[in-house]
């Protein structure tokens, strides 16, 4: 899915370089989730049970486009 993927795109760019080792392990976590799952909790519909996930889909749909 090309939004999920400038969703994903839009991390790398903006947060990747500042992010910490801890953050970084969790976007790896987060690339090992099924698009499907990924494009719910981006769009809202759903949101990840594990707390770290959830709280990075919050930061990622929050950063400026």
């Amino acid at each position: 899915m090309r939004e999920l993927d400038q969703l994903m795109l839009r991390f790398l760019d903006q947060r990747w370089p500042k992010a910490d080792d801890a953050e970084r392990s969790v976007f790896l976590r987060l690339l090992e989730s099924e698009d499907d799952k990924l494009w719910r909790w981006c769009m809202g519909r759903e949101r990840p049970e594990d707390p770290e996930l959830h709280a990075l889909v919050e930061r990622i749909i929050a950063l400026p486009h």
